[in-house]
C-alpha cells in the first residue's frame, strides 16, 4: 500500500497529531527520525504505526510493525522538521512507571520547548528518578521538545501536577525542595543536598511562582561572575542535577 494523496483521511488524522488537543484526546503522538523511532523501539513503547517515505532503507526490526508507505509529498506533509529523514511513527502514550523517588525535578512553567526537551534529557543523563510539569509547562509530546530529548522522554517517568500538591508529598516522603531564586537564596554550593532532593526550576522570564518559592525548604541561585544577568534555565538546572547527584 502506498499513499500519494495529501487529501488521504489517514494523512488528515497524522496531521491532526500536530496538535496538542488532538493528541490528548487521542492518547497518540507523532516522533519522525531513525534515532526516535530507535530510543522508542528499545524501550518497548507501543507502535500503532510506522510511517515511511517510499524508497527509504529502515532497519529490520520496523518491518515487525505496521508500516505504510508514503510518497515523499506526503511525508513532507506530517513531517514538522525542514530535512525530514523520511521515517516517522505514531505511538500510544503511557502511564508512567512507578519508580522509588530520590531525585526529583520540578518544572514551573517552562514555556521554550527546546529548553523542556535539554532539560529532561539531562535529567535522563543525571539519573533523576522524575521530572514533574507544572501547568504552564510546554507539552512534553510537542515536536521541538520530542527531537530536543533526543529520546530521554522515553527513558525518564515524565508526570504532569499541580506543583503544589507535588511539593506537599515530597515533603511527606522527607524531601528537601530546594527552589531556584536570586532573593533571599544561598549559593547552591553552601548547601549539602539530602538523599532525598527535589528542584523547582522556573520560567525563563518570571522565574519560579512566589507561591511556590515559599513552599520550598532552601532557597538556593547559582552565582553569576560575568555580565550575564541570569542562567539559561537549561544550564542552570544542568548545574543543579549534577550537584546534586554528585
Amino acid at each position: 500500500m502506498l499513499i500519494t494523496s495529501v487529501q488521504n483521511k489517514q494523512v488528515k488524522e497524522w496531521k491532526k497529531l500536530h496538535e496538542r488537543k488532538y493528541r490528548y484526546e487521542t492518547k497518540r503522538f507523532l516522533i519522525e527520525g531513525f534515532h526516535l523511532l530507535e530510543e522508542a523501539f528499545k524501550t518497548d513503547q507501543i507502535f500503532e504505526v510506522i510511517i515511511v517515505e517510499d524508497g527509504i532503507n529502515y532497519p529490520s526490526w520496523v518491518e515487525e510493525k505496521n508500516v505504510i508507505k508514503v510518497s515523499e509529498q506526503v511525508f513532507k506533509e506530517i513531517s514538522q522538521t525542514e530535512t525530514p529523514q523520511g521515517i516517522a511513527a505514531v505511538i500510544e502514550m503511557k502511564e508512567s512507571a512507578a519508580t522509588e523517588d530520590k531525585h526529583v525535578l520540578l518544572l514551573d512553567a517552562i514555556q521554550d520547548p527546546g529548553n523542556l526537551g535539554t532539560i529532561i534529557r539531562t535529567a535522563d543523563a543525571a539519573g533523576f528518578s522524575k521530572v514533574v510539569l507544572g501547568m504552564g509547562t510546554v507539552d512534553v509530546y510537542n515536536d521541538k521538545v520530542i527531537r530536543a530529548s533526543q529520546g530521554s522522554i522515553f527513558h525518564i517517568p515524565i508526570e504532569r501536577a499541580h506543583l503544589a500538591d507535588e511539593i506537599a508529598q515530597l515533603q511527606q516522603k522527607g524531601f528537601s525542595v530546594w527552589a531556584t531564586t536570586l532573593e533571599k537564596a544561598q549559593n547552591y554550593r553552601d548547601i549539602t543536598p539530602n538523599k532525598k532532593t527535589a528542584i523547582i526550576l522556573g520560567n525563563e522570564g518570571s522565574g519560579v511562582d512566589a507561591t511556590l518559592i515559599s513552599l520550598a525548604d532552601q532557597l538556593v541561585k547559582i552565582p553569576i561572575y560575568g555580565q550575564a544577568e541570569s542562567l539559561n534555565v537549561g544550564i542552570a538546572a544542568g548545574i543543579l542535577m549534577y550537584y546534586i547527584r554528585n
